[in-house]
């Protein structure tokens, strides 16, 4: 299964970007498809989740600012992110779990990662 992360960028404090990252190949469903970031320096971390189910969870940092949906259709989990600021700065990575077609075993994969920019 390979992902496709894009629509990261730069943009000044306040504004906003939208992330998608697509899943494809072998595919019989996907579960939980979240995104992660990784500021310089720190630990990656957990920044939105979503179930099959549609059900979410944010990191508090992010709660309010960002939301992440999906399109089952299309394999494609989205973060719309507002009101950006200096600390949203980071490299965000796609996670997205699942079933494969064939065998129907459990995979976890992850996108290549896009960089964030947020400036003063």
């Amino acid at each position: 299964v390979q992902l496709q992360a894009y629509g990261g960028g730069s943009v000044q404090a306040g504004g906003s970007l939208r992330l998608s990252c697509a899943a494809s190949g072998s595919i019989s469903s996907i579960n939980r498809m979240a995104w992660y970031r990784q500021a310089p320096g720190k630990r990656r971390e957990l920044v939105a989740a979503i179930t099959s189910g549609e059900s979410t969870n944010y990191a508090d940092s992010v709660k309010g600012r960002f939301t992440i949906s999906r399109d089952n259709a299309k394999n494609t989990v989205y973060l719309q992110m507002n009101s950006l600021n200096l600390e949203d700065t980071a490299v965000y990575y796609c996670n997205v779990d699942g079933i494969l077609l064939v065998g129907g075993s459990f995979f976890s994969s992850w996108g290549q990662g896009t960089q964030v920019t947020v400036s003063s």
